[in-house]
C-alpha cells in the first residue's frame, strides 16, 4: 500500500509542475499570455511569442495623467 501512494503523490506532483510551466508569464510575472484577456483584465503589453499580455486592474502600471496646459 505505501509504494501506491508514493506513486500516486509523485504523479501528482508531476501534474502540477507540468501544467504550471506550460503557462508564460509576462510583466514581472503578474501577468499571463493569452489569445484573449479575461472579462476583468486588460492588455498592457505584448508577449514574446505575439499574444496579450493580460493584467487584472490591481498588477497595472500607473501611468501620469496628460495635464492641459
Amino acid at each position: 500500500m505505501k509504494p501506491f501512494l508514493v506513486t500516486l503523490a509523485v504523479l501528482l506532483l508531476f501534474f502540477q509542475v507540468t501544467a504550471v510551466g506550460s503557462i508564460e508569464k509576462c510583466w514581472n510575472f503578474r501577468g499571463s499570455c493569452r489569445d484573449e484577456c479575461l472579462k476583468n483584465e486588460k492588455v498592457y503589453v505584448f508577449c514574446m511569442s505575439g499574444k496579450l499580455c493580460c493584467l487584472k486592474p490591481k498588477d497595472q502600471p500607473h501611468l501620469p495623467q496628460r495635464t492641459k496646459n
